[in-house]
């Protein structure tokens, strides 16, 4: 009893507060308030751009791409091992065991007069069952449940983080290739247009109304074009491949997947608070989930310090079989059974220097594991101020480039004119035209930049997944 009470100073003298991380955020964005969602907008965020395509392709990702079958594994391997550990900590590991013997005795010599010895075979058989059952007096089972249940909790949110980035990444590989078609068509068409000016200065050097060199300019020009035409459609390929394979459909032939040659606007900015990123964003669960685990992890650890109590009872059953000494040739059995029950007591009286470094590591990974969920709740701010703020710039820009673009091609298009009659020379509508092209491929450009950058918000304020359908952790129960 001394050393028990030597081990529970030592405990009371070690036992760490629980571990806090700073979560504390600023109340509002320094991006305009934006346009409210509720959540299962932000739950699906794809359906916003109100483009069924896009929504095909997500839906079909989530559900059979190989990044979901991966993600899917994992966690699978996650409830596997929880259920292990579970079994493990309330049902005792007590083999049945049994056993079964022979014995062959040939007496060689006898003498004297005391007692009887008997030759002959002789069999033994048993089966005991002895349980071991720690008695949990002081919550230990209760705490290593905690454990468990995070480490789950921890691999839920890992699995839903992964299913909101493949989203991600679809919509945005969906954009990006949706830019290649914009500026294909834009190329084939600047092919068009130097198609007809070369046209326009053949016949104008023919009737000798320009020199032949404005016809050998406008041929480059036109060589160049078709050059780019033929880049992008590669490149155009390559996006339309690289989609089929993030949504599972990676040897299904490019036609079989459609991408417009067009580009909508950007949704408008949607309204958020930075609270709500604690519970929006996996990531931040996830690091909440694993800083718990590792608090029970601690715990568990200072808790092995106080003494066991074990509970033992026992059950055997024997029958042993032997040559009769009264009846030669014949044998005897004898059946018996019995039980008993125990109590047994373990001090870790030696083993607390191991215990005491044990803790002293397990306190630095749940420091780690704290410090780590203060850096990915800021990390989750930054991310989602930066992703609203640069939206919010994003479309200005758009609406900037959209009036400019329109009066690019008003100049192109009276310049083409004049030049067609005579009123204008080639350079003008060379120069107009120029302007006109790099006025396109930046609205392009930046169009499709704000898509992707919308995709980039709603992922950054935690959208793609739902919360409730995730349980709480133990530790919050």
């Amino acid at each position: 009893m001394i050393a028990a009470g030597l081990v529970t100073l030592t405990l009371s003298a070690c036992v760490s507060a629980p571990r806090t991380a700073d979560t504390r955020l600023p109340a509002a964005y320094e991006a305009s308030a934006g346009t409210p969602l509720p959540d299962q907008t932000l739950d699906r965020w794809w359906t916003v751009f109100d483009d069924p395509a896009l929504v095909q392709l997500v839906d079909a990702a989530l559900e059979q791409s190989p990044d979901t079958r991966l993600a899917a594994a994992r966690l699978e391997e996650a409830r596997a091992v929880r259920r292990g550990q579970v079994r493990q900590l309330y049902i005792p590991s007590t083999p049945l065991t049994g056993s079964a013997s022979r014995t062959s005795t040939d007496i060689l010599d006898q003498s004297g007069s005391g007692g009887f010895i008997q030759g002959g075979d002789s069999e033994t058989y048993s089966a005991s069952f002895d349980v071991s059952w720690e008695l949990d007096l002081i919550g230990r089972r209760r705490t290593a449940m905690g454990v468990v249940n995070n480490d789950l909790a921890a691999a839920r949110f890992a699995y839903e983080g992964a299913r909101a980035a493949l989203a991600a990444n679809v919509a945005q590989s969906y954009f990006q290739a949706r830019v290649l078609a914009v500026q294909l068509d834009d190329a084939q068409q600047s092919a068009r247009i130097a198609t007809s000016l070369a046209d326009l200065a053949g016949e104008r050097s023919r009737r000798g109304l320009s020199p032949s060199s404005d016809a050998d300019r406008i041929a480059a020009d036109l060589a160049q074009a078709q050059a780019q035409v033929a880049s992008l459609e590669a490149e155009l390929q390559v996006a339309r491949r690289s989609l089929l394979i993030l949504t599972g459909r990676g040897v299904d032939p490019l036609a079989s997947l459609t991408v417009p040659a067009a580009l909508p606007d950007a949704p408008l900015t949607p309204a958020a608070v930075p609270g709500a990123l604690l519970a929006r964003r996996p990531d931040v669960r996830e690091a909440q989930a694993r800083l718990a685990s590792a608090s029970a992890n601690l715990k568990v650890n200072e808790l092995a310090l106080f003494p066991t109590f074990t509970l033992a009872p026992g059950l055997g059953l024997t029958r042993a079989v032997s040559p009769s000494f009264f009846t030669p040739g014949t044998s005897t059995s004898t059946t018996s059974s019995a039980w008993s029950i125990g109590l047994n007591l373990s001090i870790p009286v030696l083993n607390i220097p191991k215990l005491m470094a044990d803790i002293d590591a397990q306190d630095a990974r749940t420091e780690q594991a704290a410090v780590t969920y203060e850096k990915t709740v800021q990390t989750a701010f930054g991310e989602a101020e930066g992703a609203l703020l640069q939206l919010s710039a994003d479309q200005r820009r758009v609406a900037l480039l959209t009036a400019g673009e329109r009066r690019a091609a008003t100049a192109y298009e009276a310049y083409r004119r004049g030049y067609a009659a005579g009123l204008s020379d080639l350079t003008s509508a060379l120069q107009a035209e120029q302007t006109w092209r790099a006025a396109r491929t930046a609205l392009s450009g930046a169009r499709g930049q704000a898509l992707q950058r919308a995709v980039q918000t709603y992922k950054a304020l935690g959208g793609g997944w739902s919360p409730q359908a995730v349980p709480e952790t133990a530790s919050s129960r």
